[in-house]
């Protein structure tokens, strides 16, 4: 991005045999978004999503982008990605011309960021028209996500890949959740780099993961730890 806008956008789905590009086309695309704005002379910040996400997706975008900055001397800065999807959410929700449908006499403000953390859990955080956070990013079962939802006294609106997989839990709960196909749905990077930009790029000493669960190995650890003594 430069001036708020987009130079390079691109999104790196599976292989042909349902495998992650991470290792193989991660870095040719690096190097194509850097070549849109004339080069690494020409980049002045390098953004990163910090996560939620998966914890190979989370580490191998960090030590991607902490090894650039490190190669380049470009600063690099870590953004939240629920932060990233509830700024998309705000932005389609402002940009859309007109209030979101009311309940009840209300109008919609809120917006809730979820994203499908796996294990029938969802990764969440809330955010106000303005994109200010509400609640601190969480992990949670729809089924409880839903029951927060239901105490808060406006609707709101959902995106993100766990509002689609579990589109019924929230739809229940009158939360408005646009189409499965709609692209408000999806992380993006410019919303990762606005993010970074406007909070300031440092060293990468800052680029902490947001994991939210111990990891499956720790996980597992555990578990044959419990085994071995019962």
């Amino acid at each position: 991005m430069r001036g708020g806008e987009v130079l390079h956008e691109a999104t790196l789905g599976l292989a042909a045999d349902g495998s992650p590009q991470h290792s193989t086309a991660l870095l040719a695309e690096i190097e194509r978004a850097a070549q849109a704005s004339g080069g690494w002379e020409q980049v002045g910040g390098i953004g990163v999503g910090r996560g939620p996400g998966s914890f190979v997706g989370i580490r191998i975008g960090l030590a991607t982008a902490w090894g650039l900055a490190a190669s380049t001397g470009v600063p690099v800065g870590g953004a939240c990605t629920l932060d990233a999807l509830g700024r998309a959410i705000c932005e389609q929700t402002a940009c859309s011309g007109a209030p979101l449908p009311p309940i009840a006499g209300e109008r919609r403000t809120g917006s809730l960021a979820v994203l499908d953390a796996r294990r029938g859990e969802v990764f969440a955080a809330l955010y106000t028209a303005s994109g200010e956070r509400l609640w601190e990013p969480f992990v949670a079962a729809p089924g409880d996500l839903a029951e927060k939802v239901t105490a808060l006294s406006a609707p709101l609106r959902a995106a993100g890949s766990g509002a689609v997989r579990f589109r019924q839990e929230l739809a229940d709960r009158d939360v408005d959740i646009p189409d499965d196909e709609d692209p408000v749905h999806r992380v993006s990077a410019r919303h990762i780099c606005a993010l970074v930009e406007a909070s300031g790029y440092g060293d990468g000493d800052s680029l902490d993961p947001i994991y939210l669960r111990p990891p499956d190995a720790q996980r597992w650890r555990e578990r044959d730890t419990s085994q071995r003594t019962q």
